[in-house]
């Protein structure tokens, strides 16, 4: 585990926000055979929990700049520092009773990111990360995977909500992936799918049309896991797009090259 003053701020804040999502989700599941449904509660869950975790880190470090899922882009005093805050990744899946959501909140500094952590209140699972300090879950060291073959790779991907971005396109690259590995799956929450890489659960994961707040606790996951992070053309560093809408591709030293030039063969043809 890292016991650095900036993880402890950040910990604290994910906890404390996570008490009411928890609960909150107990109720969701209540809601399930409702005729209205959870819609308006989840929406209110999500906003009760982006203020938890504004005030807290806001409280904690106060001339930091805040990119928030629901709130947007919060100035602060201190240029050279901004968290990315989503505080629920996975809202579909918690809109619909499924257990697998987090709340994400990474740091960056000068560009870069620094520090993340990643947490599923469900499962009690802490991932953490900070530069040249490794990357845990609870207090387990963690490394990518170390799988080299394709056949036996898991691949995670994501696709936009409501259709959005292009659809034909993500279709052909799950078709040519699916064809090589050993499966591919759709989980919900690019915050875990980015733990999950750095864990060695999955081997690899990609996703365009994502935004900064989704992604940058996990970039430095990966990266502290030993792992590559690109953007999904296998370029630039996914936060260093001009636009709102970002790609990431994570993965494994020995399978990130080869899913990345299978993803260009699908978009040749």
């Amino acid at each position: 585990m890292i016991n650095s003053p900036l993880m402890t701020v950040m910990v604290d804040a994910v906890r404390k926000a996570a008490r009411g999502l928890k609960r909150d989700f107990g109720e969701v599941e209540n809601l399930q055979v409702s005729r209205k449904g959870p819609g308006n509660f989840v929406s209110a869950a999500d906003r009760k929990a982006e203020d938890v975790l504004r005030e807290a880190l806001m409280k904690a470090r106060p001339g930091y700049g805040l990119v928030l899922e629901e709130n947007g882009v919060i100035e602060g005093t201190d240029k050279s520092h901004t968290w990315h805050i989503d505080p629920l990744d996975g809202t579909t899946n918690f809109l619909h009773g499924i257990p697998h959501f987090a709340i994400s909140v990474g740091l960056e500094r000068d560009g870069m990111i620094v520090a993340g952590v990643i947490y599923d209140p469900i499962k009690d699972e802490l991932f953490v990360a900070e530069r040249g300090k490794g990357a845990y879950l609870n207090n387990r060291r963690l490394r990518v995977s170390g799988r080299q073959e394709l056949a036996d790779a898991l691949v995670a991907y994501g696709s936009p909500y409501l259709g959005r971005g292009d659809q034909p396109r993500l279709l052909k690259e799950v078709a040519a992936v699916m064809q090589v590995t050993g499966g591919a799956r759709r989980f919900g929450s690019a915050a875990l799918d980015l733990a999950y890489v750095a864990c060695g659960r999955n081997d690899f994961y990609w996703e365009r049309d994502i935004q900064s707040w989704d992604i940058a606790a996990g970039i430095i996951l990966v990266r502290e896991a030993g792992g590559f992070v690109t953007n999904a053309d296998g370029g630039a560093e996914p936060l260093a797009a001009k636009t709102a809408a970002k790609s990431v591709a994570a993965g494994n030293e020995a399978l990130h090259g080869e899913l990345i030039a299978i993803l260009r063969k699908a978009n040749a043809a």
